[in-house]
């Protein structure tokens, strides 16, 4: 039973740290990424849409989006929602494609960015240890039931500690790496 709690703390801490990358992903660093519009919902006809279900997005350069819609009567649609969207970029099209420019980020952005990234880090851990706690809780429940002596109860403590301190890392790791990724100019 302890191996079986320890692999789904384990998981649950694996998408925790998954969850964490996605939002990174959303965070624009200065250049074209089209993973930047995952989250641009669009009322396609009365159902919030994610804007790729309905479009072609690639970045043919750098500083580009180019947005190519299946459905060329939602070309307003998609272009308020984009303006909507707390993206910061101004959508232009040609009646058949829709481009973005992606600005370069001002240094104050920059700054803003990198406490959003520090954020949404805090917020990862702090889902790290709630698994944490539950796994602790579940263990204290097991040794309460007898299922555990008390020293199996403070091992599986101790790995559950390693665990949590190793995905703990992890997150930093990664906010490391995005806040690097932010800061270049």
């Amino acid at each position: 039973m302890p191996d079986e709690l320890m692999i789904k703390t384990e998981d649950r801490m694996k998408k925790a740290i998954a969850v964490l990358k996605e939002e990174y992903q959303a965070i624009r660093a200065g250049r074209a990424n089209p993973q930047l519009l995952n989250r641009v919902m669009v009322d396609y006809y009365g159902t919030p849409t994610p804007l790729p279900q309905m479009a072609n997005i690639s970045a043919p350069d750098p500083k580009t989006l180019m947005i190519t819609l299946w459905d060329i009567s939602m070309l307003k649609t998609v272009e308020k929602a984009i303006m909507a969207s707390e993206l910061g970029i101004h959508p232009s099209n040609d009646g058949k494609v829709i481009r973005l420019q992606v600005p370069d980020l001002t240094e104050e952005r920059r700054r803003d960015l990198g406490k959003t990234v520090k954020q949404k880090a805090e917020e990862a851990k702090v889902a790290i240890r709630n698994i944490r706690r539950d796994a602790v809780e579940k263990i204290k429940k097991m040794k309460k039931d007898g299922e555990l002596t008390e020293d199996d109860q403070k091992r599986e403590e101790e790995a559950v500690q390693k665990l949590t301190d190793k995905y703990v890392k992890e997150v930093d790791v990664v906010a490391a790496a995005k806040e690097k990724e932010i800061m270049q100019v």
